[in-house]
């Protein structure tokens, strides 16, 4: 049965960014965009792996422009946005397709896995994996990166 870690993505500076080098790693993936009303949560996403990557976390974002066109234009200026606004140093990929048909293989295997409720509906919507590369589950864009819905699941994914 597949993983994440059966997964690649294309990094945002074009470099290949496989999955399963975060094999032993919880990850929190999350779709991300430069102009949403969710944005600010790139500096909860950044002081979420600053405080617990020590402890096996990696947070993953994966830029889109699904919902509402409002990822910028090309990788550089995703890349130079989020730098310089949030200090995201957290990997990130390329833009990716996250919905849909056309959806990225990872993201139609999560919704296979986890039915169609797991889809994302909107930007900052979050996935959890375990060490393993098991889903563990998702949260909306709604649900806060440093709220106790994630630092609870994060708690016990850690142990």
């Amino acid at each position: 049965m597949p993983t994440l870690h059966d997964f690649d993505l294309t990094a945002i500076n074009g470099a290949p960014l496989p999955l399963a080098q975060f094999a032993g790693k919880v990850v929190l993936l999350v779709n991300t965009a430069s102009a949403c009303g969710y944005t600010p949560q790139y500096e909860d996403l950044e002081a979420l792996w600053q405080a617990r990557k020590g402890e096996g976390l990696v947070v993953v974002g994966v830029p889109s422009n699904d919902f509402g066109a409002q990822e910028l234009g090309s990788n550089d200026d995703v890349a130079s946005f989020c730098k310089l606004n949030y200090g995201v140093t957290f990997p990130l990929a390329a833009k990716t397709v996250v919905k849909g048909k056309a959806a990225h293989p990872l993201y139609q295997w999560i919704v296979e896995q986890a039915g169609s409720e797991a889809a994302p509906a909107w930007n900052f919507h979050k996935y959890l994996f375990g060490r393993d590369g098991s889903y563990l589950g998702f949260f909306s864009a709604q649900t806060k990166p440093l709220g106790p819905k994630i630092t609870q699941a994060l708690a016990s994914a850690l142990k």
